[in-house]
């Protein structure tokens, strides 16, 4: 593979980034902070901070280590930081405030959780909170959002937004996010029997704002009553475009996963990228990258702003294995490519309209093989983007399906239950090549590759960038590792002990930054990857925040 690299063009707001930072600094002002998801609304996952790179990196010592107790699922969190105070979210919703600088508890919330939680699917998995009007955000097993005092964590005032027990996978287990005075998010169950939905409230007061149904009225594009339990749920993070006063977020797969014959239509808007007015729910714009999903291939993940020959665009990884890049102002196509190597479900995608060329549909009661599996090409941990050098660095996989395409009654799954619409569901190696894992970086307009790192098991951690000129991602042994942002050379590592799952953040506090890494392995994904990937059996589960320093 080649380990090439070549500086990216910077924009505007590149450059306007990059001009308050002084070479060289401990510290940049205004940049200590992990304020939201993925630092800022732009996607990136990258720190302005400096003092940690390749020089110093040696020098880099275990400042504090902060556990939950709870281990269960491990920790899938990215913490948030803000004025030096760590907030997380480990196994079951419990919430800590933590002080970045020494790892003390300031104040730990523990929340009263319907006994229901005990029996759905998504058990204790929580992947983050939300910092904001001086209030914690949470979302919760038992479908409600909660806010916190932020100085405090006593309860401000707690919103019960779904029934599990009329909506199995109606769940949050990732935190809703703030679109100015709205806090707004989706549920977990894409893969359930549920109507996708997406929920605001006033972020002040708790007060219902709007609902978005990421099922579209339509008998054309859902026949029936099939759009009842479609699927389509938003259960990963959107992210505010302030500029537009617009929301941009993904839907999951439409539901039956695989069993697509009595849904015929293009099963709007699951599988979709969407911009939502954040005001008023109203739909701005859509784009659709699996019309008709018949291969579990959500849009769920995160969205990336850049700048691209004076415009803004996303880009956007879709779990088939393809990069979208839309224009941000209506979602037109700018170009797609695939980052997948072995994908067999389509021919190919055409990268001027985003329309499907020769698709590949499983077939009721016929064994066949598809590419990527369920799981996708990445699983839904994050990539990170460095202006510094133009380059997208994300996690990928080579992993395909072994499926029996088969009718379901979605009256008999019960509340654990999976509408998968299979008899036969295992990961297997690609056709004529082993099961692969490795972290690419690549140009995010074209696709072109600059470098790559392979791994024996798929990295599950989001990946950080910083402009100390490093890129650190965590693998499922909980190893930690950082590379060279331009070549891809390793120059530092840590064993945690346990899997990364979660977000790797970096912040400052009063001159000193530091490195947090999340270590627990856990999350369904392991039982999924098993019969490909053997040796992820029996890793360690935990559930520790580690903090680093230089000495």
């Amino acid at each position: 593979m080649p380990k090439t690299f070549k500086l990216g063009m910077l924009g505007t707001a590149f450059a306007a980034t990059l001009a308050v930072l002084a070479p060289g600094s401990a510290v940049a002002d205004g940049h200590e902070d992990w304020p939201k998801y993925h630092r800022t609304d732009d996607g990136w996952r990258y720190s302005p901070l400096d003092q940690i790179n390749a020089d110093t990196i040696k020098d880099l010592r275990v400042a504090w280590i902060h556990q939950p107790g709870d281990i269960q699922h491990g920790l899938q969190a990215t913490p948030i930081i803000v004025d030096g105070i760590v907030y997380y979210v480990g196994p079951n919703n419990n919430v800590y405030a933590v002080n970045g600088e020494t790892g003390e508890t300031i104040w730990h919330y523990k929340p009263d959780l319907d006994p229901i939680v005990r029996r759905v699917f998504y058990q204790a998995a929580s992947r983050g909170v939300t910092v904001g009007h001086g209030m914690v955000y949470l979302g919760t097993l038992d479908g409600r959002y909660i806010a916190l005092d932020q100085e405090t964590g006593k309860v401000k005032w707690s919103r019960q937004i779904t029934i599990l027990e009329e909506c199995y996978g109606c769940l949050f287990s990732s935190p809703p996010q703030l679109a100015g005075d709205i806090l707004y998010g989706g549920t977990t169950g894409g893969d359930q029997p549920q109507r996708g939905k997406i929920w605001a409230v006033n972020a002040l007061t708790g007060e219902p704002a709007w609902t978005f149904d990421t099922i579209s009225d339509d008998q054309a594009s859902w026949p029936g009553d099939t759009g009842d339990v479609g699927g389509g749920g938003a259960w990963m993070p959107g992210q505010y475009d302030a500029k537009r006063d617009a929301i941009i977020i993904g839907t999951s797969n439409a539901a039956p996963d695989f069993f697509g014959s009595i849904r015929e239509g293009d099963n709007l808007y699951t599988a979709s990228v969407l911009a939502i007015d954040a005001p008023s729910g109203e739909l701005k714009w859509y784009h659709q990258e699996v019309p008709h999903d018949v291969w579990d291939y959500d849009s769920a993940y995160e969205s990336v702003t850049i700048e691209h020959e004076g415009k803004d665009v996303i880009f956007h990884l879709n779990k088939g294995g393809f990069v979208s890049v839309l224009n941000k102002d209506d979602g037109s196509v700018v170009n797609v490519w695939p980052l997948s190597q072995t994908y067999n479900w389509v021919e190919s995608i055409d990268p001027k309209t985003g329309e499907l060329i020769g698709r590949n549909e499983p077939v009721e009661g016929e064994e066949t093989t598809l590419c990527p599996y369920l799981l996708g090409v990445r699983s839904w941990n994050h990539g990170a983007y460095s202006p510094d050098t133009g380059l997208w660095y994300t996690n990928a996989m080579e992993v395909c399906n072994r499926i029996v395409a088969a009718p379901q009654n979605h009256e008999e799954i019960g509340i654990a239950g999976l509408y998968l619409g299979v008899s036969v569901l295992e990961a297997v190696d690609p056709p004529g090549q082993k099961a692969s894992a490795r972290l690419d970086a690549r140009d995010p307009i074209t696709g072109e590759l600059k470098w790559t790192v392979d791994y024996p098991i798929p990295g599950l951690g989001s990946v950080l960038a910083t402009a100390g000129g490093l890129v650190f991602n965590g693998d499922v042994h909980g190893v930690v590792r950082a590379y060279n942002d331009q070549t891809g050379e390793e120059v530092w590592s840590f064993a945690t002990g346990s899997g990364i799952r979660s977000g790797i953040v970096s912040y400052g506090v009063d001159g000193k930054q530091y490195l947090l890494v999340p270590s627990g392995f856990g999350s369904h994904a392991p039982g999924f990857m098993a019969s490909a990937f053997p040796d992820i059996v029996g890793l360690p589960g935990g559930a520790a925040l580690i903090a680093f320093a230089l000495d």
